[in-house]
């Protein structure tokens, strides 16, 4: 079985090239040492071979936009690139499944609990916008070319050295001086990357969309005590962060917490996995178990 895996140096690509290799014969495409070096958003590959499955990972994430050309960026690779790997599949063949790594930010919702699949993509961010142009246009080519889809929309990521918010929650622990706000009593839905990429090869031929977390929804106070071996963190009042974050608001872009940031630490947001749980017998590890397990 050939699979081409975009994205295959990114954070989840790696993991998922890692745990498929040994069984399956995995191309990859990125940026760089990769067998197909590619810069999607400028360019369609040109393949030289025929693929089975499609898992397309390669995506922009991890930065928040500040000026019209970062926002089109977004669009660029995540929109863009999409639309010129579907280009090259056309030239070399059409494959019979295919994969694309979505997220809950599609959504569009800074609070909720038990968000399934079925709720509206309210998205109005340069991130989610560009996934969900991303996931109509997989869905309305697949259908045309009779290609088995699914969509995987993931929440926050866990793995070796994650990037993002929880890279910095990590290093900010690690270093000494991280505070949770309120308690840390806010849920967010995580997920193992190891868990999402042994998921792939059994929701390949059945497809559909599906939201994947690890069942458990671990909180900021959890996490916090899991990533530092027990220790205690110092708690900032939820009424003080609310008057920084109005700080912030005056501040302008400069500030490093506004009152969106603050709402959104202070808030659960939860998404419900039901769906995959029932048919694709999904069954992941808590990420908390992930922490507490190592050295």
């Amino acid at each position: 079985m050939n699979i081409l895996l975009t994205g295959s140096n990114g954070f989840l690509g790696s993991i998922i090239k890692k745990q498929l290799a040994e069984d399956y014969n995995i191309i990859t495409l990125s940026r760089s040492n990769s067998f197909y070096n590619v810069s999607l958003e400028k360019e369609i590959p040109d393949f030289k071979q025929e693929f089975d499955l499609i898992i397309h990972a390669a995506g922009k994430a991890h930065s928040i936009p500040k000026t019209a050309f970062e926002k089109k960026q977004f669009d660029d690779v995540n929109f863009l690139g999409t639309s010129n790997i579907l280009k090259g599949l056309e030239k070399s063949g059409i494959p019979k499944q295919f994969i694309f790594i979505s997220s809950v930010a599609v959504y569009g919702q800074e609070e909720g609990y038990n968000v399934n699949e079925e709720h509206p993509l309210l998205a109005s961010d340069p991130y989610g916008l560009s996934k969900i142009k991303a996931e109509n246009l997989v869905i309305d080519w697949c259908k045309k070319n009779r290609v088995t889809h699914t969509i995987l929309r993931l929440p926050l990521l866990v793995g070796e050295n994650p990037p993002g918010n929880l890279g910095a929650m990590i290093k900010a622990i690690k270093n000494g001086y991280y505070f949770n706000i309120g308690k840390g009593q806010a849920r967010k839905s995580m997920v193992l990357c190891k868990d999402v990429a042994l998921l792939l090869p059994v929701v390949a031929p059945i497809g559909g969309i599906y939201n994947l977390t690890d069942g458990f929804h671990p909180n900021f106070y959890e996490l916090s005590l899991a990533i530092s071996k027990g220790k205690k963190h110092f708690s900032l009042p939820a009424s003080l962060a609310k008057i920084i974050g109005k700080m912030g608001d005056i501040i302008g872009d400069k500030a490093p917490v506004n009152s969106l940031k603050v709402k959104k630490i202070i808030s659960d947001l939860v998404f419900d996995d039901s769906k995959a749980r029932k048919l694709l017998n999904w069954n992941p590890e808590p990420v908390l178990f992930f922490f507490n397990e190592k050295v």
